[in-house]
């Protein structure tokens, strides 16, 4: 899910250099939190300053939505009240003057870009989250591990049960892109808890594995593609069918985002799957679906004609990805098309300046070129989408930037129709964003600000029409 996303947004990396710091007043020390306002991005940062053995200061950096976690920062100094703190090898710094014993007013320096940013002491606020799930659960719950022999690799996971005796219609759960735990922990919110939680509740068994590489999994999460994904969930299957307290005729497929492309896959390949629930699923080949995406996202952020500009260079660039090209040939013809555009720009492209900015673009080649966004930007989710006979619902919300729901909701029931499949329900949900949350605007950086996990009107769409289905 994460790394369906590909705009503008701020690029960090480490740096493990050391330089010798000045040392800073207590009043300084502790945590310092702040939101920074970037185009397509809108993220928390919080700084963490302490004073070392020999009392230098030094200073750690968080930012919770794109999973940093005590990041050193290598250049830290603090001359009466101005504080900077920079890290060389990510090309970014932060610089600001202490206006109060609890805040200081700076800016965030980033590509030859500044963005204010003004820090408050303390923690930031922990963000409610009021749909999750308290035991004791009406429910049981096992600790259970599948092997995927053909990967030599062991998935660890949790299988709820309902209660009450007998064999159970069951689901899977298939998490969205990048490297998720069972639950799909993201930005505070744990929604395949919560879907697991509602879905026992209403008489299934669920099981959802943590990803391989992530959690209990084992297996290298860096170097696979979706079709790894799929191997993996086809060893859930096959798992789940043997199990004693499952229905074996009634085991459905239930995924998001990419989860979506990975069971829409098993399903294809396995005509006894009771049921495939396509939330927020693509069904249109990668290139187009990152191109719409990024329209998406940045169309209320650029005027037409510059980003028209962007959407032009981004499809050249995500096609050499998605060919046969060798990956340091592709990495090069990537890299031409970014100088190439860099070079071609008028005065009046200042925005787009700012994001083709020659620090930015390292970064950018390096992400096009990794093994899971080739293979995504090749697929075509179509194929597949084609062979499946059994029940289908497809979900979708209105303001969904990531997966927009118009063209894709279009484009799976096109390919369910090729299928001869009746037995198929499409259905776009008002308001809802690419989790699944009530939205004001489906940008990515609502999601952590939003106190809902999951609308309750996708989980009982789902968990409704499921019945409907096994009964």
């Amino acid at each position: 899910m994460k790394r369906l996303l590909l705009s503008c947004c701020l690029f960090l990396f480490n740096n493990i250099a050391a330089v010798a710091q000045q040392p800073g007043p207590a009043q300084v020390l502790g945590p310092w939190h702040g939101t920074l306002e970037a185009p397509g991005a809108r993220v928390t940062i919080i700084f963490r300053l302490n004073s070392s053995e020999s009392g230098q200061l030094t200073a750690t950096m968080d930012i919770p939505m794109q999973g940093v976690k005590g990041m050193a920062i290598p250049e830290t100094e603090l001359k009466k009240d101005s504080l900077y703190l920079g890290v060389p090898g990510g090309g970014f710094a932060y610089a600001g003057k202490i206006t109060g014993p609890e805040t200081i007013n700076g800016s965030w320096k980033q590509a030859g870009m500044a963005f204010p940013l003004s820090l408050a002491k303390g923690e930031p606020t922990e963000a409610k989250r009021p749909q999750m799930p308290a035991k004791p659960y009406p429910f049981q719950e096992q600790e259970v591990t599948v092997e995927n022999k053909a990967a030599g690799i062991t998935l660890a996971g949790t299988l709820s049960i309902p209660a009450g005796k007998g064999k159970h219609p069951a689901v899977i759960l298939f998490t969205g892109s990048g490297r998720q735990d069972r639950d799909m922990t993201l930005l505070g919110h744990k929604p395949f808890l919560v879907l697991a939680d509602h879905l026992t509740r209403q008489g299934f068994a669920v099981l959802r594995l943590d990803d391989r590489g992530a959690g209990k999994s084992g297996g290298n999460h860096t170097m696979a593609t979706t079709q790894d994904f799929v191997s993996d969930a086809q060893a859930a299957y096959a798992f789940l069918k043997t199990h004693q307290q499952v229905n074996p005729k009634k085991i459905g497929l239930l995924g998001i985002s990419e989860g979506a492309l990975i069971a829409s896959s098993v399903a294809a390949a396995n005509t006894d799957v009771a049921f495939v629930v396509l939330m927020a699923g693509s069904a249109v080949p990668g290139v187009d679906l990152l191109v719409s995406q990024n329209e998406a996202i940045l169309k209320s952020q650029l005027p037409e004609a510059t980003l028209q500009k962007y959407l032009q260079l981004r499809r050249a660039q995500f096609e050499v990805a998605a060919s046969d090209a060798e990956v340091f040939e592709a990495a090069q013809k990537i890299r031409v098309l970014e100088q190439e555009a860099r070079a071609n720009l008028e005065e009046k492209d200042q925005q787009l300046a700012v994001m083709l900015s020659p620090q930015a673009e390292n970064a950018v080649v390096a992400q096009i070129t990794t093994p899971w966004m080739r293979h995504f930007l090749a697929y075509d989710p179509a194929p597949a989408l084609q062979q499946l006979k059994m029940p289908v619902l497809a979900l979708n919300g209105s303001k969904d930037l990531q997966v927009p729901a118009a063209a894709n909701l279009a484009a799976t029931e096109k390919a369910l129709k090729a299928a001869g499949n009746k037995r198929y329900t499409i259905k776009e949900l008002s308001g809802l964003n690419h989790i699944f949350q009530n939205a004001d605007t489906g940008q990515v950086h609502e999601y952590a600000t939003i106190e809902e996990t999951m609308a309750p009107a996708a989980l009982d769409t789902m968990s409704a029409w499921m019945k409907g289905v096994v009964k």
